[in-house]
């Protein structure tokens, strides 16, 4: 009899928490109705401004045969959490993950734009992608990598070597789901292998809390400036009060002249 479930959580808190955030997002969009093209990304959306769609696209899944196959993967991938002694454990974890979810989508948008720009195909324009694919093919890549005898657990039954298992399962995946995002997995393994053979390093506490304040200054802005939500308190409205001073240039003969405006004088007193 394995052990109860709570010690596996208790173990592997960061991904429980990704597991349950996922799930709900993904319960939200059914009762809701939200369709894939409301929070996916696509190279069309990027250019247009949406860069939040990096963040919901990577947590948004439409499919519940989609949802468990990343999930189940991404369980079996928290063994990373348990590996503090061989320079990973929760904190490497969450510090890479957020690495992941962006550079990854960056990646799959330049991917699209080398091949809609130099290759010209429209196609990739239109091509809309969600799921958290693209980290969980990232965390194969990495424990291949780091744990190359470790064992990858699909569904409780399906077991495959770690070292091979980003290259399966990106084939795997593209046998059996067509519509699956080949180019987003590619991206998850690329940014992977640059974190696994150090390329990518030097991650703490401090560039993570930095990195996540920026990710949050761009996704609120770049919704309201896409227009996708009403953010009222973002709303910044012009000053046109004609009692202010104002400021203008005059031409004049020798150049230019700085001229301001004299603020009205009421009932003024000198002392």
């Amino acid at each position: 009899m394995g052990r109860p479930l709570i010690y596996e959580i208790l173990e592997k808190p960061a991904t429980s928490c990704i597991i349950g955030l996922c799930s709900a997002i993904w319960f939200y969009i059914q009762k809701k109705n939200i369709g894939y093209s409301h929070v996916g990304l696509s190279y069309e959306n990027a250019i247009e401004g949406h860069h939040w769609r990096i963040i919901t696209s990577a947590f948004s899944h439409i499919s519940i045969l989609h949802l468990v196959f990343n999930m189940s993967a991404l369980w079996s991938l928290g063994v990373v959490e348990k590996l503090g002694p061989l320079g990973l454990g929760v904190e490497y974890y969450l510090h890479y993950t957020l690495v992941l979810v962006v550079l990854s989508g960056i990646l799959v948008l330049g991917m699209y734009h080398i091949l809609i720009q130099r290759f010209k195909i429209e196609y990739f324009k239109r091509v809309t992608a969600v799921g958290y694919s693209c980290v969980v093919f990232g965390w194969m890549t990495i424990l291949s990598v780091r744990q190359p005898s470790s064992k990858l657990d699909l569904f409780g039954f399906l077991s495959l070597p770690i070292s091979f298992a980003p290259f399966e399962s990106l084939i795997f995946t593209s046998i059996i789901v067509p519509q699956a995002s080949f180019l987003g997995h590619l991206s998850g393994i690329i940014v992977g292998y640059a974190i696994a053979w150090g390329l990518i390093h030097g991650m703490s506490n401090f560039w993570a809390i930095s990195m996540l304040g920026w990710i949050v200054l761009v996704f609120v802005f770049s919704l309201k400036r896409a227009g996708a939500y009403d953010i009222s308190f973002l709303e910044i409205e012009s000053v046109t009060d004609p009692s202010l001073p104002s400021v203008r240039f005059l031409p004049s003969g020798n150049g230019r002249t700085l001229q301001m405006s004299a603020l009205p004088v009421s009932g003024a007193e000198i002392v």
